[in-house]
């Protein structure tokens, strides 16, 4: 459930999966994504794991945050 007080972020990615290996390693704690409204956010690296495959890190996101910038939701939305 979103609440008035949440920030949402809609990102649209397209990684190759040969630039997405080094999350696997565990030696990149986050990664910064720039959204739709230009704002640059961090989002830690075991958010985006589960959502790369063997052609990398694509499609669609929305990401929901509360008020003291605690993850409420990362999800894939196409």
């Amino acid at each position: 459930m979103i609440h008035n007080t949440d920030k949402v972020y809609f990102f649209s990615v397209n990684e190759p999966y040969y630039q997405c290996q080094l999350l696997y390693s565990g030696s990149i704690p986050v990664v910064v994504l720039t959204a739709d409204s230009g704002e640059r956010v961090q989002v830690p690296s075991g958010r985006i794991r589960q959502f790369i495959d063997s052609r990398g890190f694509y499609g669609r996101f929305r990401l929901v945050v509360t008020a003291q910038n605690k993850i409420k939701s990362f999800e894939r939305v196409a």
